[in-house]
């Protein structure tokens, strides 16, 4: 008997996925474990392997579309069967644009926010029969809210933390609906930079403008920077990498951000209290050092994370790092490759950026910014005006989590690393 396959859900936040490439055709005959179609979610590009061996009977779904998970997109059966008509997926509910991820018995991850409902009601007939979890009812009460009248995006309809979060927060939440007014008049010389163009957003755009846009509004952010004298980190990069060079031609290059990586998970060792999360009711610490770092792609920005950074030595976090970029340019990255971290570092000083702020990384507490290392005229230990080689280093921290003194202290001890590079391999 036939049967149709339904877009998947690869990833616990993901509720729309493209169908970005068919590796197959109709009436090729497909084997367990063959590749069908490559889809990209909220998160990264990924294979959809076959379960179900026969031949293609139907492709319901045309390379470029997107589709909420549930939606058919073809149907496997036996040569010469009829392909059966599909019923359509139910559209995805739109996620909230202002509302605080609020997780259920307070955990914390660092995938993105699973879209949350909108907080329109839906009517119940019977509150005691409402399907909601304990965490949910008791922020209902202290809300006072009506949890029978709330629609649930839980499993089965659950009515879940972030349902309340949305309905207690709807008013303030509002956001314009349909598309925004953005026309302005055409190149005076019918030329201009680009076509005036609607470009389409994909998943993974809709995930970062989500993600932070609920950072920037929920998190109480402040900013602190330090200027590091980087002379010692070049000079010591430079022996590093000519030393390495001679053992091989597959020798790892160490790179300025592989330094940063590791200086930062041995401050964190020193200033546990910047590796924690917000959860709500409590402050989370957490024992073990997951660093996530930026990586710039074409139509977006992804950031995988090393995990136990403070458990590995330099090289080991950039051999690790460099896989993880190779697998991010190729879209190769997996949910779990990019969740879970405690701890950001985002670096733009390859594109001669000096210093910047960047946003948190829900539900990291902080997250560090690194500026290009560029020559100056500085004033050295004997009061001598000499050519240093400096580096501006940012830090936006949660202030419901960390406090300036943590943070300052934190960046004391990466200072301190950085400029005495020595001290982080010991």
């Amino acid at each position: 008997m036939a049967e149709i396959i339904d877009m998947p859900k690869l990833s616990d936040t993901m509720s729309v996925g493209t169908l970005v490439k068919w590796n197959i055709k109709e009436g090729q005959v497909v084997a367990f474990g063959d590749i069908l179609a490559e889809i990209e979610t909220d998160k990264a590009t990924m294979e959809l392997s076959c379960t179900v061996p026969g031949t293609i009977l139907k492709i319901y779904t045309p390379a470029g579309a997107q589709l909420p998970v549930g939606a058919p997109i073809c149907a496997i059966g036996k040569k010469g069967e009829a392909a059966p008509e599909p019923t359509a997926a139910p559209a995805p509910k739109a996620p909230a644009t202002a509302v605080p991820a609020i997780p259920e018995k307070a955990e914390v991850s660092c995938v993105p926010a699973a879209p949350a409902s909108s907080g329109s009601v839906t009517p119940q007939s019977d509150a005691s029969r409402t399907k909601a979890s304990p965490y949910a009812k008791r922020m209902a009460e202290k809300a006072s809210l009506n949890v029978a009248a709330l629609a649930g995006s839980g499993p089965g309809g659950r009515v879940v933390g972030r349902d309340v979060a949305a309905a207690a927060s709807a008013p303030a939440a509002s956001a314009p609906s349909g598309p925004l007014n953005v026309a302005v008049a055409p190149p005076a010389d019918g030329k201009g930079i680009q076509p005036d163009a609607d470009v389409p957003v994909g998943g993974m755009r809709q995930t970062i403008a989500r993600r932070l846009l609920e950072s920037k509004i929920t998190v109480p952010h402040f900013y602190l920077e330090v200027e590091v004298d980087a002379a010692p980190l070049m000079a010591m990069r430079e022996s590093l990498n000519k030393r390495l060079a001679e053992t091989g031609a597959d020798a790892i290059k160490l790179s300025v951000n592989d330094f940063i990586l590791k200086a930062s998970a041995e401050a964190l060792r020193r200033v546990p209290a910047v590796n924690a999360s917000w959860a709500g009711t409590s402050i989370r610490t957490h024992g073990a050092v997951h660093l996530s770092f930026g990586v710039a792609l074409e139509d977006g920005l992804v950031t995988p994370v090393i995990r136990d950074a403070h458990a590995k030595t330099l090289k080991d976090i950039a051999i690790e790092a460099k896989a993880l970029i190779g697998k991010a340019r190729s879209k190769k990255l997996t949910p779990n490759e990019m969740s879970g971290s405690t701890f950001t570092v985002t670096n733009l000083g390859m594109f001669g950026v000096t210093g910047f702020y960047g946003i948190i990384n829900v539900p990291n507490a902080a997250i560090l910014s690194v500026g290009a290392t560029i020559k100056k005229p500085v004033v050295d230990a004997q009061d001598r005006m000499v050519i240093g080689h400096r580096m501006v280093i940012g830090l936006s921290g949660d202030h419901r989590v960390v406090d300036g003194a943590n943070a300052a202290q934190f960046l004391q001890a990466l200072k301190q690393l950085l400029e005495e590079p020595a001290l982080m391999l010991i």
